[in-house]
This record gives structure tokens, C-alpha cells and sequence, in this order.
């Protein structure tokens, strides 16, 4: 909320532009986008480029209706040079804003506010303060991160910091998890991103609250390029298109569990082999990984697992819903896979194809567990709130609604636990990407092995996520083909 006041302040005492930056830009038919490569901010994956501010300067270059044209680099200083110079237009780091940067370099307003964190390995004793601690704290060199720490050594002699120039805060994380370096100071979206891997990467403390995330351009009298993106922003928060984003990439890693994490990880290595095949044979046009992170929120892959509302199974279906996909045995996992897997495209299908994935696949996840037309109460909802309908980020904020007697009494379908839904898709999305991660790891290990090698014992998940990884796997399509729109299905449970 404070960065959108922030923004419609700044909207309304915006200074007339001057043509200089932007008609280079429009002469030259390109804006150049200095990025860092990093799993928050841009890197190639199995389906091409991908990231958080790959994809708003994307959006920002189809605003200006001209080509992007990004520079990547692994260091801020080198991109910092480049700005200076004038060989690129702006930077977007994806990370928190130094004061001296802030000196220096003029601000795009501020579209996302990150904590900096002082992160050590669950493995060892939490430190309650800076006096507890039993290392240094491993930072980038000429980070924000850096300077913070520099800055407390004043009141901290004590403080010891190292100062690091050739690893990346994911790097410097992974070290953390695999007990290589005690401590490292991280702005907070980076460590959610990276606990998905590393479920023993915790929080100590937090040094510094609410830091700007937020482009960099130079700092001149042209205001031409800084008016775009005040407007740019503006637009951006006023249509949700930030909200789709930031939910794409980090609203469901927001929440998180240590000891769950960390349960799941080993489970992939323990339980997930004997059901492997299974998964892949009844995925149908689903991505298997999909369906076994589905399964796992739904019995931690237990064939003979059984609530107290009486859905029973690998795949926890209804009576109702397994006569519906023919399975004769609930408990047998074959069959619960396969009725699972039908149940959940069928979702699929009697969602409006207009809806785009994943968008589409976030909503047939919540109808599976809710019911498709409670979701579609939700939608409604949304529609009348003059929201999108077909976007899961502004229908999960309504969701939740569906418990309060002034909201579901506008609808036909009444109450339901509309809040269980959000956390249940949230889940699943996370077990997925983790899911992805272990076994796309483990296939590039497989792939680099000799043939004359002699096969070894087989490593642990746990090991498996412990290896090197530069940034985190680009999350492939859940689906191998499209849907056909079809009429509403009654809720599973």
C-alpha cells in the first residue's frame, strides 16, 4: 500500500518531460535493460527467457512500443559502468537499493519492498543478536547488503564481515545450506525463492525493513524516461499486472515450513520412486511432476491414507467422484492416480478456455479441492469487485471471502473454505517447482556421467538439492496440451 501511495503521489507532481532520453529511445527503436542473471531477476530456462523483471521490462518495452534490447551481467558495478557511460537506459537489478546507489543514481519508483535478512543454517544454533554470532557474515561486494554491514560496524566492532566478488547471493545462500559459510545478509524474496531448495535456510535477524526494490536510472535533469515509468507503474498497480506478477513468482513461496520442506525433499528420494511410474503413465496431457506434487498435498503419497470426511486414497477422491472416473479401489494407487488425473483435467476442461494458463491451472487446482463451483462463486465475486475474473491472483484474494456470511450469501453455492483453497494451490505450486528442481537435477547428473563409470549408490533428494545450482529451474509448462471450454462441475468434497 505504500508503494502504490508512493507512486500516485509521485503521478500527480510529475514533472513535464523533456524529450531528450525517451526520443533516443524511439530513434534508435529499442530500450537497453541492464539485468542482473539470477533466479529473481532473469535467466534462459528449458522454455526460454524468464524472470520477474525480464518480464516487466518486456512489458515496459511493448508500452513504448519499441524492441528490448537487455545487457546481462552477473555484477551490479558492471552494469553500473554501462549506465554511467550511457550504453544502457536504465538497471533492473531485482534487488534492494543501497543508500550510496540512492546518491548517485536516480530511483524508477519503488514496485516491490524487500526485508534484509541475516540468514544461517538450521543445522546450527540460531544467533539472537549480532554478538551471538560465530563467523563472518559473507556478503557481495558493493551490495546494499554490504553496506549495511559497514554501516552497523560503528556500533558493532565486534561485527565481523567478509566481503565477497566473485559468488551471487544464490550462490552465497547455497553455501549457507551446505554449511560452506555460517551467515550471509539477503534481501528476503531472494531467500523465499532459494528455501524451496534449501528448506535448512532460516532467519536469524532482521537488520533492515521495507528497502526499495526498484530500477536504476542516471541521475540528470531528463525527465523524460523517469515520467514514463512513474506512469508505467502507476498503470501497472491500477491494473493488477504487478499482482499477477509478483504472484507468479513469489506469492506462492511467501509461506513457508521448515521441517515440511525438508519432509518433502527426502520424500522424493523415499516414496516418490515406488509411484514414478505410475504418475507418468496416467499424466495424460499433465506434466507427472504436477501430478505428484498434487498427490503429495493430498496424501504425502500414501495409497491407503483416509480423512475423517471419507475421501480415501493416493489421490484422496470422494466415492462420488471415484465412481464418476470409474476406479473400482480407492486405495489401489494406480487407479486413485489414474481417477485423479481425469478428475483434475476435467477441472480443466470446464474452465472458459479464454482463461490463460496458468492461470487456468491454479483455478482447476482449487476446484478439485473446493469445488468447481464454489470457485466459480469466488469469480463472481471478483467480477462484481470489478476485478478480473479470469485471473487466480485477484480471485484468490476473494476466495477467502467465501467464509463470511455478507459475501457467500450473494452467492448460489453458499459457504465454503475458500482461505484452505488458496493455501492447498500455494502448496502444490511449491512442492511442483521444488519437484522440478531435484529431478531436472538429477537428469543433468545422469547426463554427465561416463558410460564406463560403475554405477554408484544412489545419492539422497536431500544431497541431490545440495549440489551446485546457479539459479533456480525455470518452471516448465504443468500441461502438454491445451483445454475446451465446457459447462461448470459440481464440487468434489
Amino acid at each position: 500500500l505504500s508503494v502504490l501511495l508512493w507512486i500516485v503521489l509521485l503521478t500527480g507532481c510529475s514533472p513535464a518531460p523533456a524529450p531528450m532520453h525517451l526520443h533516443q529511445i524511439y530513434q534508435r527503436d529499442s530500450i537497453r535493460v541492464g539485468i542482473l542473471n539470477g533466479p529473481t531477476s532473469y535467466f534462459v530456462g528449458p522454455d526460454g527467457a524468464t524472470g520477474y523483471e525480464y518480464e516487466l521490462a518486456q512489458a515496459l518495452a511493448d508500452k513504448l512500443g519499441v524492441k528490448l534490447e537487455l545487457v546481462s551481467a552477473f555484477f551490479i558495478d558492471e552494469l553500473l559502468v554501462k549506465l554511467s557511460n550511457g550504453d544502457i537506459d536504465l538497471i533492473a537489478s531485482g534487488s534492494t537499493i543501497s543508500e550510496a546507489l540512492q546518491q548517485k543514481y536516480r530511483l524508477a519508483p519503488a514496485y516491490q519492498l524487500a526485508d534484509e535478512v541475516l540468514v544461517f543454517g538450521q543445522q546450527t544454533r540460531r544467533p539472537k543478536t549480532l554478538q551471538d554470532l560465530s563467523g563472518p557474515i559473507v556478503v557481495l561486494k558493493g551490495s546494499s547488503q554490504a553496506e549495511t554491514l559497514l554501516a552497523l560496524k560503528t556500533s558493532e566492532p565486534q561485527l565481523q564481515i567478509e566481503l565477497n566478488d566473485t559468488d551471487d547471493p544464490t550462490e552465497l545462500l547455497q553455501k549457507v545450506a551446505e554449511g560452506k559459510i555460517a551467515y550471509t545478509l539477503a534481501d528476503s524474496h531472494m531467500l523465499a525463492i532459494n528455501q524451496r531448495f534449501y528448506p535448512n535456510l532460516g532467519v536469524a535477524l532482521t537488520l533492515k525493513r521495507q528497502q526499495p526494490v526498484a530500477w536504476l536510472l542516471p541521475k540528470n535533469n531528463d525527465d523524460s524516461l523517469y515520467s514514463v515509468l512513474i506512469e508505467f507503474f502507476g498503470r501497472s498497480y491500477e491494473g493488477a499486472d504487478l499482482l499477477t506478477l509478483e504472484d507468479k513468482y513469489f506469492g506462492h513461496v511467501r509461506r513457508f515450513n521448515y521441517a515440511d520442506t525438508l519432509d518433502y525433499i527426502e520424500a522424493i528420494d523415499r516414496t516418490l520412486p515406488r509411484y514414478k511410474n505410475m504418475f507418468e503413465q496416467h499424466a495424460g496431457p499433465l506434466d507427472w511432476r504436477l501430478l505428484a506434487a498434487l498427490a503429495y498435498q493430498e496424501s504425502r503419497w500414501d495409497p491407503k491414507a483416509r480423512s475423517p470426511q471419507g475421501v480415501v486414497g493416493m489421490m484422496m477422491l470422494t466415492v462420488d467422484t471415484a465412481n464418476l472416473m470409474k476406479v473400482s479401489s480407492r486405495v489401489d494407487a494406480s487407479q486413485s492416480i489414474r481417477g485423479g488425473s481425469r478428475y483434475l483435467q476435467r477441472m480443466l476442461d470446464r474452465l472458459p478456455e479464454r482463461i490463460p494458463m496458468p492461470d487456468r491451472l491454479w483455478f482447476a487446482l482449487a476446484a478439485y479441492n473446493l469445488g468447481l463451483s464454489h470457485v466459480e462463486s469466488a469469480r463472481l465475486l471478483t467480477e462484481k469487485d470489478g476485478a478480473n475474473a479470469d485471473n487466480w491472483a485477484e480471485v484468490k484474494q476473494r476466495l477467502p471471502l467465501l467464509r463470511q456470511r455478507k459475501y457467500y450469501r450473494q452467492t448460489r453455492t453458499g459457504y465454503a473454505r475458500g482461505d484452505m483453497a488458496v493455501y492447498y494451490v500455494e502448496n502444490i505450486r511449491r512442492y511442483y517447482d521444488t519437484l522440478l528442481w531435484v529431478d531436472e537435477r538429477k537428469q543433468a547428473e545422469l547426463a554427465t556421467q561416463k558410460p564406463t563409470v560403475q554405477k554408484q549408490g544412489k545419492p539422497t533428494a536431500a544431497a541431490t538439492a545440495s549440489k551446485t545450482a546457479k539459479t533456480a529451474t525455470a518452471q516448465k509448462p504443468a500441461l502438454k496440451s491445451d483445454s475446451k471450454d465446457k459447462k461448470s462441475e459440481p464440487k468434489r468434497n
